[in-house]
């Protein structure tokens, strides 16, 4: 077990991690969106794209997409990447799916992304069913890292890929020091104030600052059983970009 395992957005409340971070999402569903792009001034879109771009040689026809929320990645992905046919988006929080699904529905694109309610930890499918796995930001609110990791490779066909995007610490000591204050007070108050809920952005800050994150979460991934491991960190390390292979 990680320290991350065991951070949840309601400290003192009853309820497992997952039960938590599934009501925070549907508590700030409404504008999770907005707070993404007005937090990240919009930078966000662009280390989907990245993330994304990881696929790209190796031509993948399914797709699932973990920790799917409002099906950004799913729905960048269609647009990227010309070999998929079926994309696939789990997550916890009906709240987030009920917006994705309407995002998909208004691109005329519901016959090639679907969206179901799915725990990373419990893929509700077969062994080898998808060519290639995304994870946006979605990793932090596992409440049992490698069994979600080992989970994800379970439905990963040999030869697959699993990308995962996710905050980290700047290492420079000056932007560490701007992105620490940013992410424990502007994020938590700009969350209060727009989205009503500022335990949600609180959460984010605890959550990033318990992650196992850079060369340590490679090895995680190592020892659930991926190879050709590798990290692409993003914007002075405020984000990384994880990927591996099965086998």
């Amino acid at each position: 077990m990680y320290e991350h395992d065991s951070i949840k957005p309601f400290e003192g409340k009853d309820g497992s991690k997952k039960e938590q971070v599934a009501d925070m999402f549907n508590q700030i569903a409404h504008r999770y969106d907005f707070l993404n792009r007005f937090l990240s001034a919009g930078i966000d879109v662009g280390w989907r794209k990245k993330a994304i771009k990881q696929l790209a040689g190796l031509q993948p026809t399914t797709l699932l997409d973990v920790a799917t929320g409002t099906a950004d990645v799913a729905l960048l992905a269609k647009n990227m990447l010309p070999s998929l046919q079926q994309i696939t988006g789990i997550d916890i929080s009906d709240g987030m799916l009920e917006l994705g699904r309407k995002k998909i529905a208004d691109r005329q694109l519901s016959n090639s992304i679907q969206l179901f309610n799915g725990d990373s930890e419990a893929i509700n499918f077969g062994d080898a069913s998808f060519d290639a796995i995304t994870v946006a930001f979605g990793v932090r609110n596992f409440a049992h890292l490698e069994k979600g990791l080992s989970e994800m490779l379970r439905v990963l066909k040999p030869g697959g890929k699993v990308v995962i995007l996710e905050f980290s610490k700047p290492s420079l000591p000056g932007v560490r020091g701007l992105y620490n204050l940013y992410t424990k007070t502007v994020a938590p108050g700009a969350g209060g104030f727009i989205a009503g809920n500022k335990a949600a952005y609180k959460y984010l800050n605890d959550s990033i600052q318990a992650f196992p994150e850079g060369n340590q979460f490679v090895e995680i991934m190592k020892k659930c059983g991926y190879v050709s491991t590798y990290k692409k960190p993003l914007s002075l390390g405020i984000c990384t970009i994880y990927c591996g292979s099965k086998s």
